[in-house]
């Protein structure tokens, strides 16, 4: 079926692919407005299973509508357009929190991010359009979900909003999807998720394709059941107790302050519970400890009172060489004899929230929303941190959004980390459905790595995660204010994602690579055509002496 830049085989009352049918509604889509209303609607059904909806079996159907939008194209300019429109629809829909501090803009951004969907449109009306035959119906539940990865892979780029949203990560609930994350990382979770889906809109949309659906879904679940039984399982090596304080809300002037003095508060509460480490949230200190003794100060006297190191963060001006003047973000290790050396500086920063992407050309957007109106300086490299004793805990620090990037926590505990520890403040968007989204990033992390993870915020939601992805204790939900002590398992082993990193991208890769090549493959095997009939000649030939 080619579909490239040309038409399908139309049905004449439908206007869809052949073999549609005559259906309530199909001609309705004929209206130009009335689909792209479908597709931005169909694109943005799979954020219901997102926090705080969290709908994660939704998933693996949310897709479906879309699929069979694009199915009904009936040239391969109306398939792109719906998955430009679609994937603008998903980023409106997973990012709308953001409406307060970028106005209009976000319109503009999800307008540019789903253009990565249109190839992906094509792609989807290529396989699944028309009558699909039974081995295109098996590629089609391959080759989908590759194209669709290949969109995860390229938005997971800092500059372009980093990987949040990404399919795979709806599933942090799901016991078997965590254990299928130990092996393949997020990755292969959304791999698995599309698979699911493309294979549903087959068995609703091509009934000649079911058997073949039925078994990639039979497939998929063998799949998974083999990773659950044969995967390998982080080995117990005793607990942790970690304290998280979360000072709450603090408004108005002087809030700086008051939070800190608030934090401080909580963190005396402490004393006498045996903890072994303290961690606040992110920007819960507001001067550069270095240049400010009497704070530093106030925090160690904090760490000898809890008899354990407190885990900072500081949001503060500093000088870091001759041409790096600026602001950091920086996760600061403080010890009962002040800082004790250890400082990570947070190295992938939010785009517009702490910088703004190419300013020079971008800098407008600080004039219709809350766009940084000086870019943060970044870290150079990430940091393991080590607490006191000969046996002490190896701390992995990530600030903020970094819990979003898997790379960043695999590196941490291939580089030693035994708690991986994520210090946020989402504030901003307190009562929007961010918090819990970025909470639930947590258990993706904890599960890939084989390591538990603590997320700690200002204002909530704070979580900890054991080895294997599972919650471990109560949430610290967005209206409270409060230190609570966690029971943190430890573990040791590598799983095979930390072991082998993002290998489903290079499959998925693979994947394109071949289906692509097989037409190439084709028209190489095709014979040149032969020449029909003699040739011309001209009044002065003849049979015996042409061109005489």
């Amino acid at each position: 079926m080619p579909l490239w830049g040309g038409r399908v085989t139309a049905d004449r009352d439908t206007g869809g692919p052949a073999g549609t049918g005559s259906r309530p509604g199909v001609r309705l889509l004929r209206s130009p407005r009335w689909r792209a209303a479908a597709a931005l609607l169909a694109g943005a059904l799979p954020a219901l299973a997102f926090p705080a909806p969290s709908l994660w079996w939704f998933a693996y159907v949310a897709l479906v509508p879309w699929l069979l939008l694009i199915r009904s194209a009936d040239t391969g300019r109306r398939a792109a357009v719906d998955g430009w429109l679609g994937g603008m629809g998903f980023m409106l829909a997973v990012h709308h929190w953001l409406v307060p501090s970028l106005h209009v803009f976000i319109v503009v951004l999800a307008a540019l991010l789903g253009l990565l969907w249109a190839p992906w449109g094509l792609l989807v009306a290529r396989l699944l359009g028309g009558s699909p035959s039974a081995l295109r119906s098996i590629a089609a539940v391959a080759v989908v979900p590759s194209g669709w990865l290949m969109i995860e892979l390229v938005r997971s780029w800092e500059g372009l909003g980093g990987p949040w949203g990404l399919l795979g990560a709806s599933q942090w609930e799901f016991a078997p999807a965590l254990r299928t994350a130990s092996v393949g990382g997020v990755w292969l979770v959304s791999l698995l998720v599309l698979a699911v889906n493309t294979a549903v809109a087959l068995v609703l949309g091509v009934p000649a394709a079911r058997a073949a659906a039925a078994a990639s879904l039979v497939a998929c679940t063998l799949f998974v059941g083999a990773l659950w039984v044969g995967a390998p399982r982080p080995e117990s090596t005793g607990t942790a107790r970690i304290a998280v304080v979360q000072p709450g809300v603090v408004d108005g002037p002087g809030s700086i302050e008051r939070r800190f003095a608030r934090s401080e508060e909580l963190t005396r509460g402490l004393a006498g519970r045996d903890v072994d480490l303290v961690v606040w949230g992110e920007s819960s200190v507001g001067v550069d400890l270095s240049r400010s003794p009497a704070t530093a100060a106030r925090i160690a006297a904090l760490s000898r009172l809890v008899g354990a190191d407190v885990l900072v963060n500081m949001d503060a001006r500093r000088t870091d060489g001759p041409d790096r003047a600026g602001i950091f973000k920086s996760a600061v290790l403080v010890g009962p004899d002040g800082p004790t050396g250890d400082r990570y500086d947070k190295m992938r920063l939010v785009p517009f929230g702490e910088y703004v992407p190419a300013r020079a050309v971008l800098g407008w957007a600080t004039s219709v929303g809350k766009a940084a109106g000086e870019d943060r300086l970044r870290g150079s490299r990430p940091v393991v941190m080590r607490l006191p004793g000969e046996d002490g805990l190896r701390l992995g620090p990530l600030v903020c959004f970094e819990s979003a990037f898997p790379d960043m926590s695999r590196r941490l505990a291939k580089d030693g980390a035994q708690v991986l520890i994520a210090q946020s403040s989402t504030s901003t968007f307190q009562h929007s459905w961010a918090p819990a989204q970025h909470a639930s990033l947590g258990a993706l992390r904890a599960a890939e790595s084989g390591r538990p993870m603590v997320h700690a915020t200002l204002t909530g939601v704070s979580a900890v995660y054991g080895p294997q992805g599972d919650r471990v204790g109560a949430w610290l939900g967005t209206d409270e204010s409060e230190a609570a002590v966690f029971d943190v398992p430890l573990a040791r082993g590598t799983t095979l994602y930390a072991r082998l990193g993002a290998w489903p991208v290079y499959g998925a890769l693979a994947v394109l690579a071949a289906f692509f090549a097989v037409p190439g493959a084709r028209s190489l095997r095709t014979p040149a055509p032969t020449r029909r009939g003699p040739l011309a000649r001209t009044d002065g030939e003849s049979p015996e002496r042409p061109g005489r």
